[in-house]
């Protein structure tokens, strides 16, 4: 379920963010769904509580989670809009970059169409 890189140099506090975010966006947890414990969770991650605590916060700051006083936090219905506009800028830099590399229009349409398993 969730993917921690203790090498990783990413903070384990993001990484948390970042696989909920992933189950979120995935379908896997869906909104209103209970949240483990702080301290379940730690236990569970064999993490500090602080660190889940913080991803927590975080997660909740991004609209992910809410939280009901003396009953945990819940799965929120995020607004990601701003979200999927900054990955299709990111995509149009790219495509930009390619062109401007010479790969033909028609070349990353096909590749984005088709997919990338060629």
């Amino acid at each position: 379920m969730f993917l921690i890189d203790i090498k990783s140099r990413t903070p384990i506090y993001a990484q948390v963010v970042d696989n909920f975010k992933r189950l979120i966006n995935k379908g896997v947890l869906r909104p209103d769904d209970k949240v483990p414990s702080v301290r379940d969770m730690a236990q569970t991650l064999t993490i500090n509580p602080n660190t889940v605590q913080k991803a927590y916060r975080e997660l909740e700051a991004q609209g992910y989670f809410y939280t009901v006083l003396g009953q945990g936090n819940f799965i929120a219905v995020p607004d990601t809009s701003h979200e999927i506009e900054a990955f299709f800028l990111r995509l149009k830099d790219i495509a930009q970059d390619l062109i401007d590399r010479g790969i033909p229009k028609e070349r990353i349409i096909d590749f984005i169409r088709v997919g990338w398993n060629k």
